[in-house]
């Protein structure tokens, strides 16, 4: 039995590059410890609580993403917040977590699919449409807030000591 190092992922959103191309595939390996170390020696990162730090491990360990082959600070900089949230979830359990726990994180996505509002042919400075503000959701007539219902997360957070 071999130790599987690359792991292949769909973002919810996608990167969209400057050309306006959605970006939604691609692969990210297994940290080193060099790849949590490294950053921390970047004078642009102020400590192991520095919120830059996880942008700089997330370049260092996507190794592709749709057709870009190199994949740098400025792309991870420029997800929008629902592919970083996802990043970051697929980051801890890839590297920490059991097979049940990735098996499950997978089986959570694909139902979720693809988020609302993407747009393959959006130009490179639209953002994607955001669902209505107080959708309703069809049954009795009240706006549907219940955050519990959606996948994911239900607050931003920070990639910390506690996941890793």
């Amino acid at each position: 039995m071999s130790l599987r190092t690359q792991y292949e992922f769909t973002l919810p959103r996608g990167y969209v590059d400057r050309e306006g191309a959605v970006h939604r595939s691609g692969v990210m390996r297994l940290a080193t410890a060099r790849d949590e170390l490294e950053p921390l020696r970047d004078p642009t990162i102020q400590g192991p609580d520095d919120p830059r730090l996880t942008i700089v491990v997330l370049a260092r360990v996507v190794e592709r993403l749709g057709s870009l082959e190199l994949v740098t600070a400025h792309e991870i900089e420029n997800l929008f917040a629902a592919d970083l949230a996802y990043l970051q979830d697929f980051y801890g359990v890839i590297n920490f977590g059991t097979q049940e726990e990735f098996d499950a994180f997978l089986a959570e996505h694909a139902q979720a699919g693809p988020a609302a509002g993407v747009s393959i042919d959006a130009p490179s400075d639209a953002a994607p449409e955001a669902p209505t503000e107080g959708a309703d959701d069809g049954q009795d007539g009240e706006p549907d807030t219940d955050v519990s219902a959606r996948p994911g997360r239900s607050a931003i957070q920070e990639l910390g000591s506690e996941t890793r």
